[in-house]
């Protein structure tokens, strides 16, 4: 069902099937109009649609030559 994850939470914004109306409003075929958010049973995962969280930035700023000797 997922693209890198296999738990993916089936949500309206990145439903197939819907169309995005803006303002966190889907019109779905199905169901009509409905919130981002939600979803009903006709769900289908469209991978182009979401967007993947941003990967954490590593911070070397604290770091010390002494924190890389054993």
């Amino acid at each position: 069902m997922g693209l890198f994850q296999k738990d993916i939470e089936p949500r309206c914004v990145y439903c197939a099937r819907g169309r995005d109306l803006g303002e966190d409003r889907i019109a779905c075929p199905k169901k009509g109009i409905m919130s981002g958010g939600e979803s009903c049973r006709s769900f289908r995962y469209d991978p182009l649609k979401r967007t993947p969280p941003r990967p954490v930035r590593l911070s070397l700023g604290g770091l010390r030559d002494e924190d890389f000797t054993l």
